[in-house]
């Protein structure tokens, strides 16, 4: 077996699937991060691999920060709504000095599993106990601390959903609101199974780049815009399933109902389909379901990840950023832009 400095196999990939968070050499040598609506460390975990420190992050829910801390031994952990954490005075100045400022504002008003345009401007009731929130106004108020902090790179991650039918109204001011706050944006619709990833989760990315630091990356997009060049390219080749899956008997499973409502039979010659939070199961074949390891690996996320309170993974990875699928972005990010400035 080959192994890289980053103390995994070599492959073909960029990046592992399967890891650990104990045999990883984390170098921390390409810039400071820090996340919001950070949930259980998805997208931090990604910036680890890549070569990035981060320093810590902002979250609402009790039971997903103590998941955080448990796993990356945060510097700074904020556990409040972002409402609150971007009126802050007190912030330490790192966080005036990021790097990259990294979100996934909660989305569920966008997605097209939801019920979009009914949910817009209400308060989401959520079952963990977290306060109740507003979702399609919280990527403004992520935008807000962007203004505020003024890191040299702002990536934020939302659902397909925010690109179709009337929520593009919401991407135009998403533009506008990160050019008044003195940024260059550009959006990529990218997929987790062409990056390294063997879930085949479609996901927004929002990539923005600083003004004052833009100038020698600038380029005419089309006949009205100027942008940063960035090139998001990846065409890694499909991890089928049947490379790594393994199952359990539903005799085996606790509280095992036979309703099949929302089931998915997954085709073991592909990437796995979406892993949704906890609504559906998911099978290899009739009589057997996927256990918690294979759904971490289909998640991108270390086998050895202490979920704590969260006793199925699936909940966890299924609102997370696969970690792999930030890796990629954050090391085109370093090569095109940060290594640069």
């Amino acid at each position: 077996m080959s192994v890289g400095k980053n103390g995994f196999e070599k492959t073909k990939h960029n990046f592992p699937y399967r890891w650990t968070l104990k045999d990883a050499v984390f170098t921390k040598d390409k810039g400071k991060v820090f996340s919001c609506f950070a949930c259980g460390g998805g997208s931090t975990m990604g910036y680890k691999l890549a070569g990035f420190d981060v320093l810590g992050c902002n979250e609402i829910d009790p039971k997903m920060i103590e998941a955080y801390k448990a796993n990356h031994n945060p510097k700074y952990a904020y556990l409040e709504p972002i409402q609150t954490f971007k009126l802050r005075d007190d912030l330490p100045q790192e966080l005036y000095e990021l790097d990259i400022l990294d979100g996934s504002p909660p989305c569920s008003s966008f997605s097209m599993a939801g019920n979009r345009e009914k949910d817009w401007g209400k308060e989401k009731v959520f079952r963990e106990g977290q306060a109740e929130q507003i979702l399609d106004t919280l990527f403004f108020d992520f935008i807000d601390l962007a203004k505020k902090l003024q890191s040299k790179v702002v990536v934020a991650e939302n659902v397909k959903g925010l690109l179709l039918g009337e929520a593009k109204n919401y991407v135009r001011e998403i533009y506008r609101e990160f050019d008044l706050a003195g940024y260059y944006v550009q959006h990529w619709l990218l997929d987790a199974s062409k990056m390294g990833v063997p879930q085949r989760r479609e996901r927004v990315f929002f990539i923005c780049l600083r003004k004052d630091l833009a100038e020698p990356f600038l380029y005419q997009q089309d006949m009205f815009t100027v942008n940063p060049k960035l090139e998001l390219n990846f065409n890694e080749p499909e991890i089928p399933i049947k490379e790594f899956a393994k199952g359990v008997s539903k005799k085996e499973t606790q509280n095992y109902s036979e309703d099949r409502f929302g089931d998915v039979m997954l085709d073991l010659n592909r990437a796995s389909n979406t892993i949704a939070t906890d609504i559906n199961r998911y099978w290899l074949d009739e009589n057997t379901l996927i256990d918690k390891n294979t759904v971490s690996l289909i998640g991108s996320y270390p086998t050895d990840y202490n979920h704590l309170e969260f006793n199925n993974p699936q909940y966890l990875i299924g609102m997370s950023v696969p970690p792999v699928m930030t890796a990629q972005i954050a090391k085109q990010v370093y090569e095109q832009w940060l290594s640069k400035i």
